[in-house]
């Protein structure tokens, strides 16, 4: 969302500041905002790193590109002619080893060229980090011995996220490594609306057809495999229990430190059926739907990547390089402080906390929701009137 590494560079020593002044800082009083930024000093310097690793993906330095790693892989398609806009360019070396072309810039495809490539980056970075947040479901089943939340939970989550999704993620990263023309849009939505159509020029590698018609079962086994099983695995877990059987435990919100595996006595608890089938109802209903929305929410890396693109180059255009042109010190004196003053303000402050905020936010619902649960255990405060005489011996 902050791909530029001359941004990230500014950005960088401003933490690397208040890093090496933190004893001096921590000792004085701050005003409330300076407080907040040397609290997240290094918050913000690892917001700096990865804006510049980004910023050479992107290959924008205050939205100028480099040739940091080579010359660039096109020229334009006549020699004689510099503004490649116009003219159109031919390919004459090897693809630019990382990050985008500096061609790219000032072309009439770099807007579409650049919606594309971070439109699909986002959705790969997003359904890696759901993936990770359901792996980590599965971890605290794993602690908490709970066998039913593996089975029943962990594993149709996976199935059901990567028959769809995990799919879209496969085509993306074919479609670029085998440079195909295929309309990923038009193949994932009539991969549902009509499932048994040949692909046509949409096909990407043979046996994609049959693949899709697995997925899409597979789809559909996974959420009454979420749904119906586990109420009812855990209303026979009940009813043991209340038969005085002993069992191997399941399911427990006891202390995890006890042992999880022996005879559990007769427990005279109500078990409401309904209860509990309305509540997996809702997390499944919830999953399957969010799913979708988790995935289209992390477009947000994509449109803000694009804004901040755009401001910066607007900025650089329209204020620096309009004032470079007058040929007049004063307006250059003008513009060079107006664009400092934008950069900072907006780019910089503005632009910062923004990034910083939505990734906050998907990192608090898209991925936490996947494994975060909050149950724990009730606060109960300290009372000298609810002792007993064997608490007071």
């Amino acid at each position: 969302m902050f791909g530029d590494w001359g941004h990230g560079i500014c950005l960088l020593l401003a933490a690397l500041y208040l890093v090496v002044r933190e004893k001096k800082f921590s000792s004085q009083k701050l005003g409330d905002i300076m407080e907040m930024a040397f609290g997240g000093r290094y918050i913000i310097m690892m917001m700096a790193l990865f804006s510049i690793y980004t910023g050479l993906i992107y290959n924008e330095f205050f939205s100028v590109p480099f040739e940091l790693f080579g010359s660039s892989a096109y020229e334009c398609r006549d020699p004689s002619c510099r503004d490649a806009s116009t003219t159109g360019l031919i390919k004459v070396r090897d693809t630019y080893p990382f990050g985008v072309d500096p061609k790219w810039h000032g072309t009439r495809s770099e807007l579409p060229f650049l919606n594309s490539l971070k439109m699909k980056m986002s959705i790969l970075l997003g359904v890696s980090q759901m993936n990770l947040g359901i792996i980590m479901s599965y971890y605290n089943a794993k602690y908490f011995k709970n066998n039913i939340n593996i089975w029943y939970q962990f594993v149709p989550q996976m199935i059901f996220l990567n028959s769809l999704f995990g799919y879209l993620s496969l085509l993306i990263v074919v479609k670029w490594c085998s440079g195909s023309q295929a309309d990923l849009y038009h193949l994932v939505i009539y991969m549902f609306l009509s499932p048994t159509d040949d692909l046509g020029e949409n096909q990407l590698f043979v046996g994609q057809k049959f693949l899709q018609l697995v997925l899409l079962l597979l789809a559909l086994v996974a959420v009454p495999w979420m749904l119906v099983p586990k109420p009812f695995l855990l209303k026979k877990q009940h009813k043991e229990r209340h038969q005085g059987q002993s069992y191997s435990l399941l399911y427990s919100t006891d202390d995890p430190s006890e042992s999880q595996s022996q005879s559990v006595p007769c427990d005279h608890d109500e078990f409401d059926f309904s209860e509990v089938f309305v509540h997996q109802l809702i997390h499944t209903i919830e999953f399957v739907l969010g799913a979708v929305s988790n995935t289209a929410s992390y477009l947000r890396l994509w449109a803000l990547s694009l804004a901040h693109s755009e401001l910066s180059s607007v900025f650089y255009d329209k204020v620096l390089l309009l004032a470079w042109g007058y040929n007049n010190t004063i307006v250059l004196i003008i513009g060079i402080f107006v664009f400092i003053c934008a950069t900072v303000g907006v780019l910089l402050l503005m632009e910062t906390l923004s990034a910083f905020l939505h990734a906050l936010r998907l990192h608090w619902v898209e991925f936490q929701n996947k494994f975060y649960e909050g149950d724990g255990y009730k606060f109960l405060p300290f009372s000298f009137t609810l002792l007993t005489d064997e608490d007071e011996l």
